[in-house]
């Protein structure tokens, strides 16, 4: 069976179409998407509501959930670093994990084959 990995990146929404386009580009088939809450070393932002301080402790991001088995890990990770760096806080994360199977429920198949696309 061959090595799949799942890799999660946390970053800001207003750059998910641009990673998702260029993650198409490289033959990423599949993502899973969330729109999330979260913070990290900038613990939010003060904004202004009707003159009152108001601080916002948890910021809108994304979250894309990729499992890769033909496309390299580093190519992604490469191509997510790119895409996402602005060099300020917030520009998210990245996180890899092994996966130890997949199976596609309406055919049966498992491992890479289930991630196939091929009817």
């Amino acid at each position: 069976m061959s090595k799949m990995t799942r890799i999660d990146i946390i970053t800001r929404p207003e750059k998910f179409e641009e990673l998702k386009q260029e993650l198409n580009d490289i033959g990423v088939t599949g993502m899973t998407v969330y729109q999330v809450l979260g913070c990290g070393i900038q613990k939010g932002k003060t904004e202004m509501y009707r003159g009152t301080p108001l601080e916002i402790n948890l910021l809108p991001k994304i979250k894309l959930e990729i499992i890769v088995s033909e496309v390299p890990v580093s190519k992604v990770i490469s191509i997510a670093k790119q895409v996402l760096y602005t060099g300020e806080i917030g520009d998210g994360k990245i996180f890899i994990y092994n996966v130890e199977n997949v199976i596609k429920i309406r055919t049966g198949e498992e491992g890479v084959l289930a991630l196939q696309n091929k009817e």
